[in-house]
């Protein structure tokens, strides 16, 4: 196949683009990332072309076609460059697997940004849900046989996007300042993260708190300021 040009609009802030990151460098595909360095007050121009509907990140733009959503941007990698696969081949599997990344996305990451937009009563109501995806999700990683998801060595699509819960901590910290995830409560989702921060791809484009905190902290200073103008 003949050498397309690859770029992706994101920022590192965002574990839906990161989780691009993770398969392209799995996939060994070179890419130009193009940073959204103020996804709150300015969006770039290119943004809003490349994604006119929604006009957030991750936008994959390959050989000029803009492709939106990380789910949908994970696929497109799969089928554009199938070596080293993210997906499982058979349809059921794959079912499986899409089953269980949209209840992460819908009940896991999107949760997760409303434990950082709420405060009080609403928060603590919103931390229980969180707290009631994981139940779910660590039953789940009971009856994993493989250290991944993928495999026994190799990371798939839904270890892709189950790397979101890596933004816990810095949310944790900022909006809540408890622990929501205990390692005792969850010991075999722990394990699962911990073998997963571990891999070579994860912890080599894996973002710091310095990149992560400083978008999260506007965020929140944004919901608290909001809220005692109400």
């Amino acid at each position: 196949m003949e050498k397309k040009e690859v770029k992706l609009i994101g920022s590192w802030s965002s574990p839906f683009a990161v989780r691009v990151i993770w398969a392209l460098k799995l996939k060994g595909i070179e890419f130009e990332f193009i940073e959204e360095k103020d996804l709150m007050h300015n969006k770039s121009s290119l943004l809003v072309q490349s994604n006119p509907v929604y006009k957030r990140i991750p936008v994959l733009i390959h050989d000029g076609k803009p492709i939106c959503e990380s789910l949908n941007i994970l696929e497109y990698i799969d089928e554009i460059w199938p070596h080293n696969r993210i997906l499982p081949e058979d349809p059921y599997e794959k079912s499986i697997v899409r089953f269980w990344a949209k209840f992460t996305d819908e009940k896991l990451s999107e949760v997760l940004k409303n434990v950082l937009t709420s405060v009080g009563e609403d928060q603590e109501k919103k931390v229980k849900q969180f707290e009631d995806a994981l139940n779910i999700l660590e039953s789940e990683m009971k009856e994993k046989k493989k250290k991944f998801f993928g495999g026994e060595e190799n990371l798939g699509y839904l270890d892709l996007v189950l790397g979101a819960i890596l933004w816990l901590e810095v949310i944790e910290e900022i909006s809540y300042g408890k622990k929501i995830f205990d390692p005792e409560r969850y010991p075999s989702f722990n394990r699962w993260i911990e073998e997963f921060k571990d891999s070579n791809i994860i912890k080599e484009n894996l973002p710091t708190k310095d990149q992560i905190s400083p978008y999260f902290r506007n965020i929140r200073k944004y919901v608290l300021a909001s809220k005692t103008h109400e």
